[in-house]
């Protein structure tokens, strides 16, 4: 156990210029007089930790020291810290395991490749909670994919609706949803996100004409990139970027209004049958509201998709939720509390 926190100690003080005692103390999970005690114990079996002593002072690695993974190109690196989808390995008690194994490849790899970590995440991103299907994969995923990796611009044909139309496209980032690739690029300036399988044609230039692949006379970029690479914007955020539009579409979808009086068992599971969301801000919006009755029911007013689509779903509530618009649905479920009763009688 202690050697072990003295081999974490050396790699956060190879990924970082210096730490103070209470940091240490925090990422290790010890008292600072442990901190103060591991790095004497380091500086005996000859690790340069050098302590700096006042308000700003802190202890930090002299001399270059350090490990290092050899051998291991920015590809490599980039397609290492991609092995890992973060929500899966929270939920599997692994999150620990893992960003201590990111810590450790980040501490060992040359400083030109530290950024690894944070170049894949911002072109790459899985999001797979609560879907089960298998991904089917597009035949120009692997062209769109290569074109994200490279920051190159393509020129793609693309199906909206029954109509082909062709656009340029800043191809920033691919997300794998519900078995679906869909691309997040930049086109006239605007993020828009296009499903990778609607594309009936892509051309990605093979980059013969920028200096830095065929050793042009400096390798420079103009302002907006050479060779159909363009400049990503480091603001760009994958993963709230495709959060957001997610939250966009599902609104969306809920165009009708249905009105539901629920007991308190109703009001925590509506969530769990419908939409997450709508039922959350619903059930909020009802309770700022007029709030409960005298019998503790909540009457709230949830966005839907449809009256069908709501059938469907508040089926599930049972006795702990009564429908009391519209009219046709209201009946609706009445017919089939009748049929229940009889099945029961």
């Amino acid at each position: 156990m202690r050697a072990a926190r003295l081999i974490k100690m050396v790699l956060l003080l190879q990924a970082r210029p210096s730490m103070t005692g209470p940091e240490l103390a925090q990422e290790l999970e010890v008292s600072e007089r442990t901190v103060a005690r591991d790095v004497l114990s380091l500086s005996e079996v000859g690790v340069p930790v050098y302590a700096d002593r006042g308000r700003s002072g802190g202890y930090r690695l002299i001399g270059g020291y350090r490990t290092r993974l050899t051998g291991l190109g920015r590809s490599e690196a980039e397609a290492l810290f991609l092995s890992g989808v973060p929500s899966a390995l929270r939920e599997m008690g692994l999150a620990d395991a893992a960003s201590a194994a990111r810590l450790k490849v980040s501490a060992a790899l040359l400083p030109e490749l530290r950024d690894a970590a944070t170049g894949a995440a911002q072109r790459f991103h899985l999001d797979a909670p609560a879907w089960y299907q298998e991904p089917r994969t597009p035949p120009l995923l692997p062209a769109v994919a290569g074109a994200v990796w490279d920051d190159r611009r393509i020129t793609a044909r693309y199906l909206r609706k029954d109509t082909e139309v062709e656009r340029q496209l800043e191809p920033y980032g691919l997300v794998l949803k519900a078995g679906v690739w869909y691309l997040a690029a930049r086109a006239q300036g605007d993020f828009r996100v296009y499903r990778v399988d609607r594309f009936t044609a892509v051309d990605v230039p093979d980059g013969r004409e920028d200096g830095r692949e065929d050793g042009g006379e400096d390798g420079a970029e103009g302002p907006t990139g050479d060779g159909g690479r363009f400049i990503r914007d480091e603001a760009f955020d994958l993963p709230a970027f495709w959060a957001e539009r997610a939250a966009q579409f599902a609104r969306s979808l809920l165009r009708e209004e249905v009105v539901i009086r629920l007991s308190a068992l109703g009001v925590r599971r509506l969530p769990h049958v419908t939409e997450r969301a709508a039922a959350e801000e619903a059930i909020d919006a009802a309770r700022s509201g007029d709030g409960p009755d005298a019998q503790g029911r909540l009457t709230v007013r949830l966005a839907v998709e449809s009256a069908e689509v709501a059938y469907a779903q508040l089926l599930g509530l049972g006795p702990e939720g009564e429908v009391l618009h519209p009219p046709a649905l209201r009946e609706r479920f009445a017919a089939a509390a009748r049929r229940t009763a009889a099945l029961y009688a």
